[in-house]
């Protein structure tokens, strides 16, 4: 009963949006095309982290369905160029699962996470029909720069090209470093631009090594700043004052006030 309820209920979400599209339905949502939404698939995506990273369960459910409505989006524009119908998108899908989990829906035995990681990767090459240049290949040159690095790391390390130990990762973290500092000194403003790609790729690696995603951890610290700058802004405009006539000393004071905060 539940599973028909959930196909009617996405059965209701398409006749929905192809109304919405029709002729007589709404003039913005008629306009759109695969590339006008990419911004929106993208935000989207970024909203439901959000809701995740707040653990908040009501929001998370809303902003699933705003992800939801994407795909949907696309398909029903595929549909109406004759490119494709969202039944084919979820056979594809449903086929693709049980296809690349032969440990599930087949005999072959798998132990580990990363032995199916592996296992996937393999099922993936033989898929496209089309051997593979180098183990760097397959990965989105579109994703932001911090994820494309840590899965060329993930790549790199998969067939054997990887540091042994945590120490050594962070000694080459302190390498780049060390070479950053040498290029600032020397006032090579192409110097420097290298090397802070290199120093911004080993923290990358080390926080794979430590199974910490860098995106992830880059994105809670620009949550933490903004919430202790708000905290400074707002404290300063009821004692009467703004930043620009406020002393650094009184904003750094304020500073250390609102991570003892977030500690309580």
């Amino acid at each position: 009963m539940e599973k028909a309820n959930q196909q009617d209920r996405f059965g209701r979400l398409m006749e929905i949006m192809r109304k919405l599209r029709a002729p007589g339905g709404c003039p913005w949502d008629a306009e759109q095309s695969h590339e006008s939404l990419k911004r929106y698939l993208l935000e989207e995506a970024y909203e439901v982290i959000e809701a995740i990273d707040a653990k908040n369960s009501a929001l998370l459910k809303e902003e699933l369905g705003d992800l939801l409505l994407q795909p949907v989006f696309h398909a029903a524009i595929a549909e109406e160029n004759g490119d494709f119908t969202m039944d084919e998108v979820l056979d594809a899908i449903n086929e693709k699962l049980v296809r690349r989990h032969p440990h599930v829906f087949g005999d072959l035995v798998i132990e580990s996470s990363e032995a199916q990681v592996q296992n996937w990767e393999k099922i993936k090459s033989q898929e496209k029909g089309v051997e593979r240049k180098s183990a760097l290949s397959g990965i989105p040159p579109h994703l932001p720069a911090l994820m494309q690095a840590h899965k060329i790391t993930e790549k790199a390390a998969r067939v054997g090209f990887d540091w042994e130990h945590t120490d050594q990762v962070f000694a080459k973290v302190l390498e780049e470093l060390h070479e950053f500092e040498e290029a600032m000194v020397a006032g090579d403003q192409k110097e420097m631009e290298a090397e802070l790609g290199d120093l911004l790729f080993a923290i990358v690696n080390l926080g794979r090594f430590l199974s910490i995603d860098p995106e992830d951890a880059l994105r809670k610290t620009i949550q933490r700043f903004t919430k202790r700058f708000s905290h400074v802004e707002e404290t300063l405009h009821a004692r009467g004052k703004t930043l620009p006539n406020s002393t650094l000393e009184e904003m750094d004071q304020l500073w250390e006030e609102a991570k003892k905060l977030e500690k309580r």
